[in-house]
């Protein structure tokens, strides 16, 4: 089977982290099969790109362990090109894909990604799996797009999501019962597993007898760091032991750094950078839990990596955390509420956790969501080719 993968939810030169679980997928995808991926990067005109992107030019030539990639920059104007993005990217894209010759277009990102991929499919008369992985159906940003997004989920051969909530609403929004299905993330359980608490705590510097919070991910307040804040703040009296370590990057680090401060919270949490993945795992293994209290999420790597490092979770009620945990394995709280976070996290710190008994119910690997994604690029391509071999001209 020659797979063409076609999204921008990939590693870059600018962020090496981005696409966490893509990438692990498709490298062990890439063992079993022929597999290459092409990246379309949308470019604006030098007058026309915001500060924002100033300096964020990737690297066209930037290659990725185990993964053949290809970034193919496109045209694109900031917000007025959005309902064009999918046919820009595709005419771009679509001769290198063509050059290549697969059997089946696996795609991440309904749109405008997905869009391109329907494109391309279509031209070369081959199915196309779709891959929602979250906010691309759950913040859709114009009708337009809205209508985009229900077409491709409409016209795909398979939809794939990473939650069940999240396959509920592509089902919603257009993708067939009996063509679509949910395929939850992994980790790499080679590096996530229960490890001893005070080793990591030495490798990290961090005191042996803290009370250890950890929150692992995007620097943003849409996360619920502020909430988090708050409920650091009502607990650091009775819990004097207590602390939040926050390791990431993103737009909020002022405003969370601003707001640790004006909480007197400066000996109680701490920022730290973002880390590679190993190091992400002596965190897990460093904490007393981990925590989530984010808005909305899809399927968040973050906790399926803390369960399979045996360590107890508190996170928002949302999207497809619910279907990673239970009672047995930490406590889940509305979002966006600072007192419930607090009582959630006070009840986890008091209460003792088995770490090996919640990594057992929870130990689901990348080779385990890369053999799943497999089954149905195999199923989808064979039935596609009875398709057309049954109906010739109906593509």
């Amino acid at each position: 089977m020659r797979v063409a993968v076609i999204t921008r939810y990939f590693p870059t030169s600018h962020e090496p982290w981005a696409g966490h679980s893509a990438y692990q997928t498709l490298r062990i995808l890439a063992r079993n099969c022929e597999l290459k991926l092409f990246y379309p990067e949308s470019q604006y005109p030098p007058l026309l790109t915001p500060q924002s992107r100033a300096g964020r030019q990737i690297d066209f030539n930037h290659r990725v362990e185990e993964v053949e990639v290809e970034y193919i920059p496109y045209l694109a104007l900031p917000a007025i090109s959005r309902p064009l993005n999918g046919f820009s990217a595709s005419r771009s894209i679509l001769s290198r894909v063509r050059a290549y010759r697969p059997d089946i277009i696996l795609n991440y990102i309904v749109y405008p990604d997905g869009d391109a991929a329907f494109r391309v499919a279509r031209a070369l008369r081959i199915p196309f799996v779709v891959t929602a992985i979250g906010s691309d159906l759950n913040v859709i940003p114009d009708p337009i797009c809205g209508r985009l997004t229900r077409r491709v989920l409409r016209e795909a051969d398979f939809t794939l999501t990473v939650s069940g909530d999240l396959l509920r609403t592509a089902r919603r929004l257009g993708a067939r019962v009996e063509r679509s299905g949910a395929v939850l993330n992994g980790c790499d359980t080679a590096i996530f597993y229960p490890r001893d608490r005070n080793e990591a705590r030495a490798t990290l510097g961090l005191p042996r007898d803290a009370e250890a919070v950890v929150y692992v991910g995007r620097l943003d307040m849409a996360k619920g760091l502020g909430e988090l804040v708050s409920a650091i703040a009502s607990l650091r009296t009775r819990r004097p032991r207590l602390h939040a370590w926050i390791v990431g990057d993103g737009p909020a680090r002022q405003q969370i750094a601003d707001a640790i401060v004006s909480q007197n919270l400066v000996g109680h949490m701490t920022l730290m950078p973002a880390c590679p993945t190993d190091k992400v795992a002596t965190w897990m293994a460093a904490s007393d839990l981990v925590t989530l209290p984010s808005y909305r999420e899809g399927c968040p790597n973050v906790i399926v990596e803390a369960l399979a490092s045996g360590r107890p979770i508190v996170a928002s009620e949302v999207g497809g955390i619910p279907e990673l945990t239970d009672t047995r394995s930490g406590r889940l709280v509305p979002a966006r509420d600072a007192e419930a976070l607090a009582v959630a996290l006070d009840e986890v710190l008091s209460q003792s956790w088995d770490a090996d008994e919640i990594a057992a119910r929870h130990g689901r690997s990348w080779t385990d969501v890369s053999r799943d994604v497999e089954a149905i690029l195999a199923s989808t391509l064979e039935r596609g080719r009875s398709t057309l071999a049954s109906h010739p001209a109906s593509r």
